[in-house]
Formats: structure tokens, sequence, C-alpha cells
């Protein structure tokens, strides 16, 4: 499954923040890994080896809540995977990570990726703000399940989702994502997240045809996530 590959384009995370003169290094130590479509290479409770920035491709990142499964975030083209495994007192990894569609991913091993830290202040800086904006989100979004409809936070969270992976020519989202997906995604069941997405469409809001969802209306999707 691995496979070495000299060629980069130096646009991930990690490249973008490090010194140029210690891209050939990277060159020499990171893996090339290609997955599968619904393919797992992160395992909750996992040992943690090191970190993912993906190439190509589209990925869920995802926890066990009770028996249901909980999406905590998803990652595209250039972003980091696997960082919520560097702990110096846990040694296993606290989420999955899954492709959702056929992917290439670049690895580096956890120590190799801690001397780049140290030796990058750079990419310590982004790193640490990478956590803080993620932490930021985290802590609104578990706090939507408490104080907000299912409705609220199935807008907050496709709003968020719009400005992260943005709209096609045709206002459909740039990622596939199907009921049940998006259900995991905001902490509901697929029943209710069913319901929440007929009415929307109902409003000529939003379709959700298969894994696509067009927006129909942005002017009036915005204006659900203020009523």
């Amino acid at each position: 499954m691995n496979k070495k590959i000299t060629e980069c384009s130096h646009t991930c995370f990690m490249c973008q923040h490090i010194l140029p003169e210690w891209w050939e290094v990277i060159n020499v130590k990171r893996d090339i890994i290609k997955v599968k479509k619904g393919q797992k290479f992160i395992e909750e409770g996992s040992k943690r080896e090191g970190v993912f920035f993906i190439q190509d491709g589209f990925v869920k990142v995802h926890k066990h809540w009770g028996e249901r499964e909980m999406i905590v975030r998803f990652a595209k083209k250039g972003e980091i995977v696997g960082h919520r495994g560097i702990s110096a007192e846990n040694m296993h990894s606290p989420i999955s990570a899954t492709a959702m569609q056929d992917s290439v991913l670049c690895f580096v091993e956890l120590d190799f990726f801690k001397t780049l830290l140290k030796a990058n202040i750079s990419l310590s800086y982004e790193l640490m703000m990478f956590y803080a904006d993620e932490l930021q989100w985290s802590e609104q979004k578990m706090g939507s399940f408490i104080h907000l409809s299912v409705k609220e936070r199935f807008v907050i969270n496709l709003n968020y989702l719009i400005k992260h992976f943005g709209l096609d020519e045709s206002n459909t989202l740039q990622i596939e994502l199907s009921k049940t997906e998006m259900a995991a995604y905001i902490g509901t069941t697929y029943e209710t997240m069913y319901r929440v997405i007929a009415e929307m469409e109902n409003a000529d809001i939003l379709t959700f045809s298969g894994k696509q969802i067009e927006i129909i209306s942005l002017t009036k999707l915005q204006a659900q996530a203020l009523s």
C-alpha cells in the first residue's frame, strides 16, 4: 500500500509552513499511501504512529459516541489528519479516519514531525492556531447539541461546510455527503435528518439528491441561521 514518491507539490499544511531546505528531507522521510473509498487508515484506540496530509481526495474523522458514530470533521486536500494523536501521555489515537473517496495521503512518523515542529517556528505557530480554531469550533458544535434544535444545527453546520469547501458553478456543495453522514456530523438520527431536509426542500432552500446538496437560495439558508 505504501509507495515512495519523490515528486511533491509542497502545497500541504506541513510543506507550506516549513523552511524550503526541509523539503528534500521530507521527500526521503515520507510515505505515500493510496486508500480506496471507504477504507479506514486510522483506527480509534490504535497506537499512534504519525500524521497524514491529504495530497488528493477527501476523508472523514470520526469516533464512537455511545453505540453511534460521530463525525468530528471532514478534511480536504492539503489538510492534516491524525494530529489529535499527538500527546505526551496517551499513546493511542482518540479518533478514526476513513477515506470518503479514493485518496492519496502523505504520511510522516510522529518523531520526525516533532522534529519539524522544533526546527520550524512557523509550522509550530500555524499548528497551534489550527488547534485553537478547531477547539473553538468543536466547543461551539458541542454546545449546539444542548441549546439548538436539529434544524438549527443543520443550518449552522451546512453554512460552515459551504464556507470551508465552497460551492460549484451550480451552487452544489463541493463535497458529497449522504443523509446518514450529515446526521452523524450534527449529532442526530437519520430519520430526524430526513425530516429536516424535507422541510427545507419544501421551503425552496435546498435540494438533497443522493449525496449532492444544491443550495437553491443562499439568502434563505443564511436567514435560517439568524432566525
